[in-house]
């Protein structure tokens, strides 16, 4: 039997820090042709070996002159010089300017010998017999760029560490170089585990517990942005031998091995063992939340050398704090890169969040204006292993592990998860509906969070959305202001042509039927508990009653299509939902009634654009909801 292995020791996030920057994780340098240069950081000092420019070049369109030659002159009393010949960018010089002559030349052109100064082409003017007669006197190098003015032979032109921009590009274009040494860019491998994983695009079945592998192209893309460059390895098991090969094939050919998943204590979790059989482990824990199964250490390769190891959680939201927060920086210093400044902003907490585990909290965090155009921000922690947490937040509070709340009120700092993010234009909560869908596609940048009818009035009533959706009999409060409002039929969904001949509650009530609901919170399920109440009373019975002789009546699924898939997979006879879902995806339909959907808004907010625009979207959207099965405006 495997011994389960605890957590002991947990380090502090600084101590931490410390032993991933005693990790090896040097890629060396590389060359790389001057076109594919941008973004790289240079390895080693580029002196000029020519001067730029070459020669003595003209910085005015003029005339090339002696300057001696012009001294006294001025507008009144201007000196009158022959014209010698013309000089034009890129050709070698035919003339030379003797003294009381001139030439003609180009901005950009090769100084004639004789000539050290250029008068501009407005203080001359061209006399009948064509000499040229220069009303202002010019000093020896007057608009005449000296060979070498712009970096001269031997010079430093740029030294190592300089990240490659543009106008770096200009520069070592200028002094001919072709090609330059960089700062490689660290080899970071990637491997996912978990017996439960597959690809996006491979074949998923639910049944088996199986989901898509998030952390493989979530990671990698955050290597990316940090500077490194990804290597993706096949997804490992929870086999030991088969999380041996690839791990030790990823510490062959990477600086740096991250795997994501099989760090926690338990039993199956057993890539700590590989890192111990095959390394050296170095961390396994760390006092933070979320991401306290961390693993930090070294793996043998074959060469005799190591690779750096770093193992994050499982669970994409915890796999990708604990990537920003420990991991980022320490590629970033790998590939020459400075440490980058994380956006922040100052918000003030919308709500009392309570916290008394003893660990340094990563606390996600949205952001949303208030009336006066000041930042809220809330809570966005659905857990660990809800990938919609990544996009739903904007940032991170950071909060000490001594600290055991923050209050509604309290000034925060959000350390923003890029520079473009902001606030949205309108934030709302409550009932997912399929006219809602398409009514946010009409708005710039809004956010919605399907929470249910129920918990969307809680939260408008705590005052932190811009907006709340409820629909059915659900009670709101009514200092609220209704912006919006429609119908909607719903029902029970059934399969194709209603094989079970299902009329109505009855149907659920006396016949053998595997019924699924909505979750609490949702609008139909309210609307589906006040009609079974009626049903009892109609036939004098308790409601308890009726809904203990329904299988499933309290078990409820999430999203208003969730119930529709589970009868379309034939995991359910009934489920509750909507018409315009049922015809949408080709089930059958038994219509208990219609019931309205309203918006209503912050009272607070009302002259924010969003909200405004929002309305103004459902007073104009006739169409959409003509289009939509059951829908009434």
């Amino acid at each position: 039997m495997t011994e389960r292995r605890e957590f002991k020791n947990l380090i502090s996030p600084e101590r931490a820090h410390e032993t991933i920057a005693s990790l090896d994780i040097d890629p060396g340098t590389e060359t790389v042709p001057l076109r594919a240069a941008r973004g790289r950081v240079l390895a080693e000092r580029i002196d000029a070996t020519l001067d730029v420019p070459g020669f003595d070049r003209a910085s005015m369109d003029g005339y090339a002159v002696r300057a001696r030659d012009t001294f006294g002159a001025d507008e009144a009393d201007p000196v009158t010089l022959s014209l010698a010949g013309a000089v034009h960018a890129g050709e070698s010089p035919s003339v030379t300017v003797e003294s009381g002559t001139c030439a003609e030349i180009s901005t950009g052109a090769v100084m004639p010998p004789g000539a050290d100064a250029v008068v501009i082409v407005e203080r001359t003017e061209m006399t009948d017999d064509e000499d040229i007669e220069v009303g202002t006197s010019v000093a020896p190098g007057d608009s005449v760029m000296a060979a070498g003015a712009d970096i001269a032979a031997g010079a430093r032109a740029i030294g190592p560490g300089t990240t490659i921009t543009p106008r770096e590009i200009g520069l070592l274009a200028a002094v001919g170089c072709e090609s330059i040494p960089v700062q490689e860019r660290p080899h970071v491998g990637i491997v996912s585990t978990g017996d439960e994983l597959v690809r996006p695009g491979e074949e998923l079945d639910s049944g088996r517990g199986q989901i898509y592998d998030v952390n493989s192209d979530t990671i990698a893309a955050g290597v990316e942005e940090a500077g490194g460059k990804p290597v993706l390895y096949p997804h490992a098991g929870d086999d030991y031998a088969e999380m041996e090969r690839l791990l030790r094939q990823a510490a062959d050919e990477c600086d740096l091995v991250l795997s994501s998943g099989s760090t926690s204590a338990s039993a199956v979790d057993v890539i700590y063992q590989v890192i111990e059989d095959r390394g050296e482990l170095l961390v396994h824990g760390v006092s933070v939340k979320p991401g306290k199964p961390m693993l930090i250490g070294r793996m043998d390769r074959s060469d005799g050398g190591t690779a750096a190891y770093i193992g994050l959680p499982g669970y994409p939201v915890s796999a990708l704090s604990i990537f920003r927060t420990f991991v980022a920086p320490a590629i970033r210093e790998a590939a020459g890169l400075a440490a980058a400044a994380a956006p922040t902003t100052t918000a003030t907490m919308a709500t009392v969040e309570r916290y008394t585990e003893g660990r340094t909290r990563l606390l996600p965090v949205g952001l949303v204006e208030d009336a006066t155009g000041a930042l809220l921000a809330y809570p966005v922690d659905k857990g660990s292993g809800a990938t919609t947490s990544l996009v739903e937040a904007d940032g991170i509070v950071t909060v000490d592990a001594s600290t055991s709340y923050l209050d509604s009120g309290e000034r925060v700092t959000v350390e923003l998860f890029s520079a473009a993010v902001r606030p949205p234009s309108l934030f709302g909560v409550g009932e997912d509906d399929p006219a809602l869908n398409r009514l946010l596609d009409r708005l710039d940048h809004p956010r919605y969070l399907p929470v249910g009818s129920r918990e969307g009035s809680r939260r408008l009533r705590n005052g932190v959305p811009d907006v709340a959706v409820v629909a059915g009999p659900t009670q709101h409060d009514l200092a609220a202001e209704p912006i919006g409002e429609w119908s909607r039929e719903w029902g029970l969904l059934v399969p194709e042509g209603n094989p079970d001949d299902v009329t109505g509650i009855d149907s659920l009530v006396k016949n053998e039927l595997r019924f699924v609901n909505r979750e609490q919170n949702s609008g139909l399920r309210t609307s589906l508990a006040n009609a079974i109440a009626e049903y009892a009373d109609e036939n004098e019975t308790e409601r308890h009653t009726v809904v203990e002789s329904i299988d499933g009546f309290d078990f409820g699924v999430k999203a208003f299509e969730s119930p529709a898939r589970r009868v379309l997979a034939g995991t359910a006879d009934v489920g509750v939902g909507l018409r315009e879902t049922a015809e949408r995806l080709g089930l059958g339909f038994v219509s208990l009634g219609t019931q309205p959907v309203v918006v209503l808004a912050n009272p607070d907010r009302l002259s924010k654009p969003g909200v405004e625009s929002f309305e103004t979207a459902i007073a104009n959207a006739g169409e959409l909801f003509d289009s939509l099965a059951g829908y009434e405006k």
